[in-house]
C-alpha cells in the first residue's frame, strides 16, 4: 500500500524551486552592490545591530532544530532539552568576551585561525583549520540531508531532488556574493523562519491543548521531567558541552564577530540572540516530550511535525516546508562562505603555494567539491549523527586548550599539542561504536563487566567529558 503524503509531489518542487530561486536572486542583486575581498570575507565590518543579531540567530538554527532536540528529549528528558538550548545560546555569551579580546588584539582578522596561527606554530595551527573545516563540512551535510529527509517526509520527493535545488541555489549567491550576500539573505530568512515559528507554536497548542503541558507530560512519563532520572543531568550536559565546544569553533560565528561595527554592536547582538535562540530550541524538544507522552510508538525525531500535522491540512505542510528550506539555506549559505574564507585566509599559510595563486577562487572550487560530496550522502540519506557526534568529539579535545591560551601566555605550541592529544586519545577510547553497545575500552580492550554499570551505559557522556576536561589537567600537570 503507497503512503499517503501531506502534499503532492508537484506542489512541494514547485515550492522548493521557487523557493531557492527568491533567496539566490535576492542575494545576487544585493550583493552586486559589495564587492571585493573585505566585503566577502567580513562585510566590510559595519554590520549593524538588527542584520547582525538576525544573521547570528539565523545561522544558529538550522533544519536540525526540527529533529534533534525532539529525539533527544524522549530518552534525555528534559535535562537534554536545557542541555541543547543552552548549548545552542551558550557561545553567544562567550564570545562577548572572546570577540572583545580578539577584535583588539588582531583588529584587522577574519578568522579565529589566523589568531592561532600567531599564537601556535604551523603543525597545531594546521590540525586546529582540519578539525574546524571537518566539523563544519559534517554539519553542512546534516543540514542538506535534514532538509531532503523533511521534504520526502511531507511529500515523497526523491531527497536527491531537494538536495540538489537547494545546493546549488545556495551556492549560486554565496559563492558570488560572499559574508554580504549570507547575512543579507539571513535577515529576510530568519524574518520569515520567526513568523512561521509563530505561527505553528500557536496551531499546535490549539490542537493539542491541554496535553501540551508539563503536568501532562509528567502524568505520562514522569521520569522525564524527574530529579532522580540521570539522563537528565547525563544528557543535558553531554549536549551542553558538544554544541557549545562546536558552535565555538564555528568561523561563520567568527565571521560575525569581526563585521559587527563595533563592541557594543557586537555584544548586544549577541545577547538578543542568546535570549532569542534558548526557547526556539526549548520548545521544539519540548514538542518531542509530549508528542512522545501521547503517543510513545511516534517516531522520536518527528515530534514537532507529529503534532503539527495532526489535522494534515495543505497548508501547515506548506509552511513546513518553506520554514525547512529557510532554515537550512540560511545555515547552508554561512557555511558555504565560512569554509570557503577559511581557504582564503588561511591557505596560503597552509599550502604555499604559487605566489600568484588566487586562492579566492581555488576556495570556491574547493567548496563545489565538498557540496557534491555532500550530494552524494544527502541523496542517500545516510544516518549523519553519528559523524557529527565525532565532530563533536574533536572539538571538545580543543576547545579548553584553545580558549584558555587566548588569556595564559604560558601555554606553548607543545603544551597544547601534548593536552589536545591525550584529550582526542581518552575521549576516542571511551567514545561508543555506531550501536552505541561498547568502545574501544570498554567492550573491547577490556570486557564491559569488569566497568560500574555507569560507566558502561554513559559511554557517549564519558567519552565528551574526558575529551574535554582531561587536556586541562594535562596543562597543569605540565607546569610543574
Amino acid at each position: 500500500m503507497d503512503k499517503t503524503y501531506f502534499i503532492s509531489q508537484s506542489t512541494s518542487l514547485t515550492l522548493v524551486i521557487i523557493i531557492s530561486l527568491i533567496f539566490a536572486i535576492l542575494g545576487l542583486y544585493y550583493s552586486k552592490k559589495f564587492k571585493g575581498i573585505n566585503n566577502y570575507l567580513t562585510a566590510n565590518r559595519n554590520i549593524g545591530l538588527f542584520s547582525l543579531t538576525t544573521s547570528l540567530v539565523a545561522s544558529a538554527l538550522g533544519a536540525w532544530i526540527l529533529f534533534g532536540p525532539a529525539s533527544s528529549a524522549t530518552w534525555g528528558g528534559i535535562g537534554a532539552v536545557i542541555g541543547y538550548a543552552l548549548g545552542t545560546a551558550f557561545p553567544m555569551i562567550f564570545l562577548i568576551y572572546l570577540g572583545k579580546k580578539i577584535r583588539k588584539d588582531f583588529p584587522k582578522g577574519s578568522s579565529l585561525i589566523e589568531f592561532m596561527r600567531r599564537k601556535f606554530g604551523k603543525s597545531l595551527f594546521k590540525l586546529i583549520l582540519l578539525m574546524t573545516i571537518f566539523y563544519m563540512f559534517i554539519f553542512l551535510c546534516a543540514e542538506v540531508t535534514a532538509v531532503a529527509i523533511l521534504i520526502n517526509y511531507i511529500s515523497g520527493t526523491e531527497l536527491w531532488i531537494t538536495a540538489l535545488i537547494v545546493i546549488i541555489a545556495t551556492l549560486t549567491y554565496t559563492l558570488y556574493g560572499g559574508l554580504r550576500a549570507s547575512i543579507f539573505t539571513d535577515n529576510i530568512q530568519m524574518i520569515v523562519i520567526g513568523v512561521l515559528l509563530v505561527i505553528s507554536t500557536s496551531y499546535i497548542i490549539s490542537f493539542v491543548g491541554s496535553e501540551f503541558s508539563f503536568s501532562y507530560v509528567k502524568e505520562k512519563n514522569p521520569q522525564l521531567l524527574s530529579g532522580s532520572y540521570i539522563p537528565n543531568y547525563t544528557a543535558g550536559l553531554t549536549f551542553f558541552i558538544a554544541v557549545a565546544a562546536t558552535n565555538l569553533f564555528h568561523q561563520g560565528n567568527w565571521q560575525r564577530v569581526y563585521a559587527a561595527k563595533d563592541q557594543q554592536t557586537l555584544k548586544k547582538g549577541l545577547i538578543i540572540s542568546f535570549f532569542i535562540i534558548v526557547p526556539i530550541v526549548f520548545f521544539m524538544g519540548f514538542a518531542g516530550m509530549v508528542s512522545f507522552s501521547i503517543d510513545p510508538s511516534n517516531r522520536p525525531d518527528l515530534g514537532f511535525f507529529t503534532l503539527l500535522l495532526k489535522k494534515q491540512t495543505e497548508m501547515l505542510a506548506l509552511i513546513i516546508v518553506t520554514l525547512g528550506l529557510a532554515l537550512t539555506i540560511s545555515t547552508v549559505d554561512t557555511l558555504v562562505n565560512a569554509i570557503s574564507s577559511l581557504f582564503v585566509v588561511d591557505g596560503k599559510a597552509t599550502f604555499n603555494l604559487n605566489k600568484k595563486t588566487d586562492y579566492l577562487k581555488l576556495s570556491k572550487y574547493f567548496i563545489i567539491f565538498l557540496s557534491i560530496i555532500a550530494f552524494i550522502v544527502a541523496s542517500k540519506g545516510y544516518d549523519v549523527l553519528y559523524l557529527f557526534l565525532l565532530a563533536d568529539l574533536f572539538c571538545c579535545a580543543f576547545v579548553l586548550t584553545v580558549f584558555l591560551s587566548f588569556y595564559n601566555n604560558s601555554i606553548d605550541e607543545k603544551k597544547a599539542y601534548t593536552s589536545i592529544i591525550v584529550g582526542l586519545i581518552g575521549g576516542f577510547l571511551l567514545f561508543p561504536f555506531p550501536d552505541f553497545s561498547k568502545s574501544l575500552l570498554v567492550g573491547i580492550l577490556f570486557p564491559k563487566e569488569i566497568f560500574a554499570p555507569f560507566i558502561a551505559q554513559q559511554l557517549l557522556f564519558l567519552s565528551f567529558v574526558i575529551a574535554t576536561f582531561l587536556p586541562m589537567l594535562i596543562l597543569k600537570i605540565r607546569k610543574f
